[in-house]
């Protein structure tokens, strides 16, 4: 391969654009027109819009990716992770394009991308598995009848997915139904199809995962463990490898099985086998990614393996570059920076980043898609970038780590920095027990996050540097802010006059209900005139890839003043209680 097109953005766009310049291969970035000015596509050889805002028109439009790939002249294409990275469509499409698919064959990803179908796999190889579905469920009735069947807690996941997106955890009987219909939403709002199906769900477990590669000459190698437990809303917060913490029979028995699985799979290319380890020792098959992992980066500072290299040499039919799997050195963390304020529930807080300084140091190392001066934009994932910090042992990456979150400071937007400061002074996670766990956020963090300050807006700058596009390529353009000073009033906005004037907002209505965040109002749970009581859900919204209810805020008749699928700002008014 000579050029690579990278289908994603933020910060895996940015990793694989280096190791493209690395492997002496030139890249090529797409973006989506909020990430015009976005760090991946800086980092890229080329760059072409996607003429688009949602996730739908851009990064998971697959005939307009294949026409820029044409376009661009590029002869192979990396998913990255999320998006359609473990879509066999794409893939297809990749491959029936002529260009070469940087990631396994699509009917491996067919196969291993089918939960059910992964399920019935690795029962055939003997790896360890709780009681599931036989296949999909078709309605809140069948989740019912497993989970009185097998007891609760039940877990009711995306069949066709991963990340946690799609998946919901039911610990009461009267929350099936509803929890049913989150996952099938979130599922094809995430991947394009709602199909779940349902598993026992090991009571506070610990998730460990094996990384595995693979190539076309029949090499399969597990690169490492790592333990992906802190978590919230099944998103991972916090990853370390290797694993700490468990036997070397658990250890080996996790090698053991991910690499038949694979084996069994023909697997070529990168990929992350998953488990579930309860307290009591029980070990059960996950799922497998088929895709690079978010937390990639602690495996390859423990192994001294550039996985996204392996990937290229794979791609172009090379073998591994090792076949065995390599003696950890040392111990590594990764905090994923996401831009939700952990004060407030792990809100999603879009907005523009006025300062991000990073730490430095031994041990430290930052994979990140923005900087200062950036824009997060609510469309899309939260995470703005990747914090991996490496010891020669678990405690010195421990204070390294305190170390590196003090130091790291972002400001006009919330982060989950505070969150992660507070971890790393936890004995429930730094101690000898590790007493984490999948919910452990949920149930056993009692520590109180400070609530995310906000800052004001950094004045303009001199010259206002602004993107156009010829042909659909970016091309960057400068004026002197001066020159534009005088058109917002032509503009008739009462909104820029007031940010210009500093004018103070009118005051407020009584009984108006409130967007908790920045994105778009999936669906009202109530009708318009219904009696609704306080704390009762009458809403979910949507933002970066996750949902958020919408609760009363008191006792009254509802009055709807927005309609499912408008995108609001948060604070805005999507209703009024009246009586």
């Amino acid at each position: 391969m000579k050029k690579v097109l990278i289908a994603n953005r933020g910060e895996i766009a940015v990793r694989i654009a280096r190791a493209c310049r690395d492997h002496g291969v030139a890249s090529v970035a797409v973006y989506a027109n909020a990430d015009i000015d976005a760090l991946h596509v800086r980092h890229a050889d080329e760059a072409y819009g996607l003429d688009g805002e949602r996730p739908a028109d851009t990064y998971l439009n697959i005939e307009k990716l294949l026409a820029i790939a044409k376009r661009a002249g590029a002869d192979a294409v990396h998913p990255g992770y999320g998006f359609l990275s473990e879509r066999a469509d794409f893939a297809r499409a990749v491959q029936g394009a002529g260009l070469i698919w940087i990631g396994p064959n699509p009917e491996t990803i067919d196969v291993l991308g089918d939960k059910v179908e992964a399920r019935k796999l690795a029962q055939q190889v003997g790896a360890p598995l709780v009681a599931g579905t036989p296949g999909p469920v078709q309605s809140a009735a069948e989740v019912l009848a497993f989970a009185e069947q097998h007891g609760l807690p039940i877990a009711i996941k995306a069949a066709f997915g991963g990340g946690g997106r799609g998946m919901k955890v039911a610990w009461r009987m009267d929350e099936v139904a509803e929890l049913y219909a989150s996952a099938v939403r979130e599922a094809e709002a995430a991947f394009g199809r709602g199909e779940c199906f349902v598993e026992q769900f090991l009571d506070r477990p610990r998730h460990i995962e094996a990384q595995v590669i693979a190539d076309s000459h029949g090499n399969v190698v597990v690169v490492g463990t790592r333990d992906c437990s802190l978590q919230r809303r099944n998103q991972k917060l916090v990853e370390e490898a290797p694993a700490p913490f468990i036997s070397d029979e658990q250890r080996q028995r996790i090698h053991q099985s991910a690499h038949d699985i694979c084996a069994k799979a023909g697997y070529v290319g990168a990929g992350t086998v998953e488990y579930l380890l309860s307290a009591d020792g029980t070990l059960s098959f996950l799922e497998v990614n088929t895709r690079l992992q978010v937390e990639h980066p602690v495996t390859e500072e423990t192994a001294g393996v550039d996985l996204v290299i392996e990937q290229l040499r794979v791609a172009d039919g090379l073998p591994l570059s090792f076949r065995e799997t390599p003696t950890p050195r040392g111990h590594s963390f990764e905090f994923r920076i996401n831009a939700e304020d952990a004060g407030k529930g792990f809100l999603p807080t879009p907005g523009k980043i006025s300062e991000f300084r990073a730490p430095s140091g031994p041990g430290v190392r930052l994979d990140s898609g923005v900087e200062s001066g950036s824009s997060v934009p609510g469309t899309f994932d939260s995470m703005m970038a990747k914090l991996i910090v490496t010891g020669a042992t678990r405690e010195q990456a421990i204070a390294r780590a305190r170390r590196a979150l003090v130091e790291f400071q972002i400001e006009g937007i919330a982060s989950v920095l505070p969150f992660h400061r507070a971890v790393m002074d936890h004995e429930d996670f730094t101690g000898g027990g590790f007493a984490v766990h999948t919910r452990w956020i949920e149930t056993d963090f009692a520590e109180q996050i400070t609530l995310a300050p906000r800052t004001l807006p950094v004045a303009g700058e001199a010259v206002l540097r602004t993107f156009i596009e010829i042909d659909g390529k970016r091309h960057e353009l400068g004026l002197p802010s001066a020159l534009l000073q005088g058109l917002a009033p032509l503009g008739g906005s009462a909104q820029v006059a007031q940010a210009a004037t500093g004018a103070a907002a009118p005051a407020a209505e009584e009984g108006l209900v409130s967007a908790p965040i920045s994105g778009n109002l999936h669906a009202w749970l109530v009708e318009d005139g219904a009696q609704v009581k306080a704390g009762e859900v009458i809403a979910v919204m949507e933002a970066m890839k996750m949902e958020t209810q919408v609760t009363s805020p008191g006792n009254g008749t509802l009055r709807i003043r927005e309609q499912a699928g408008a995108y609001l700002e948060a604070g805005a008014a999507l209703a009024k209680l009246e009586g």
